[in-house]
């Protein structure tokens, strides 16, 4: 494999990767694209039906969907940053990659994840405000500060996945040029660099992924504390309510469990196998349980659905944000304020 001119000494960067991720077996590999391909189906179809009943239907004109057409916007970006290539892969004798486009992996997988972890806070801030203040939701959750919290998802990830690509990008890798992982990702690449200043590196870049993370998931967990508090205290409808938290929280933990377990436990503690699960976990299959979790088992979403089929997916498209505000048709009045919670 071709090599760049040294740069700092006896220190290069590799043209190409080698990604070690796949066994060399042939009925194991058909295994794996099928599933794949599966997963890539129902990822993609599941979120799309979530983004144009959204758009179509004026029920779902309030910023609990508004948050989750973005989610399903998200999911399809994050899981075609990686199964795509994987795919391909499966296919090739030659499972490599360019350094560029390794990077470029690195960079489009740690953005959309990223602005997925604070899209998640930002849909446990709407449910709190939602359910512990609903005389005030209809001002504090309007219309500008929906679109207000999405764009501060999207710049929160992709700043901080510009660094840590940027940082990625400048470490020399003169051990190998093997990736022993289904696709790029930054700590198989670190685990190839040999640069003096490597330590440095990783901390700077564990402390970018860790506040955008960290900090998404405890906002996210401080949300729902408050949301049981005020459950707990109004004493009805706990358990439709408690069935709701569990739910969201369910794909929450998976995510930045898998997540967190993929980026701060050593590799070495673990198996490969057992490393690759972890990361599939969050970047495969969290993506299609979203639509699912999230939506679909949602009863509005479900009567968004039949509407369509009924109608053959014409609804009512006139209706949808009014004057400067996100709809409130879904919120709950003082006397109902449970009830905003059962179709999350």
């Amino acid at each position: 494999m071709s090599f760049k001119s040294p740069q700092q000494g006896n220190l290069s960067s590799p043209t190409m990767f080698l990604l070690l991720g796949f066994s060399s077996a042939y009925r194991a590999q058909m295994t794996l694209c099928l599933c794949f391909s599966l997963i890539y189906l129902v990822t993609v179809l599941g979120n799309l039906l979530i983004m144009t009943l959204v758009w179509l239907d004026a029920h779902l004109h309030s910023p609990m969907y508004f948050f989750l057409s973005h989610l399903s916007f998200l999911d399809i970006c994050y899981s075609s940053v990686t199964l795509p290539k994987i795919l391909g892969d499966s296919f090739s004798p030659q499972k490599t990659i360019s350094f560029v486009g390794c990077i470029a992996q690195i960079y489009f997988f740690l953005c959309f994840g990223g602005s997925e972890c604070v899209l998640l806070a930002a849909m446990a801030y709407d449910r709190y405000l939602a359910i512990c203040h609903p005389l005030h939701y209809p001002t504090l959750m309007s219309k500008k500060m929906c679109h207000c919290l999405v764009t501060i998802s999207w710049l929160s990830g992709s700043f901080s996945s510009l660094i840590q690509a940027f940082l990625t990008a400048h470490l020399p890798f003169c051990r190998s040029n093997m990736i022993d992982h289904l696709f790029c990702e930054m700590p198989y690449l670190l685990k190839v660099s040999c640069s003096p200043d490597a330590p440095l590196n990783k901390a700077t870049l564990y402390a970018l992924a860790g506040t955008v993370a960290m900090g998404s998931f405890l906002l996210t967990l401080m949300s729902y504390v408050y949301i049981i508090g005020a459950v707990l205290q109004k004493g009805a409808g706990m358990q439709k309510v408690f069935a709701t938290c569990t739910s969201h929280l369910t794909v929450v933990s998976l995510f930045f469990g898998a997540g967190a377990v993929a980026y701060l436990v050593p590799h070495s503690s673990g198996s490969k196998e057992m490393d690759e699960a972890l990361s599939l976990l969050y970047a495969v299959v969290t993506p299609m349980l979203n639509p699912i979790i999230y939506s679909l088992r949602n009863s509005k979403v479900k009567g968004a659905i039949r509407k369509a089929l009924r109608r053959g997916g014409v609804t009512d498209v006139h209706q949808g944000w009014r004057h400067s505000r996100c709809t409130t048709s879904t919120l709950p009045t003082a006397g109902m304020r449970l009830s905003v919670t059962q179709d999350t």
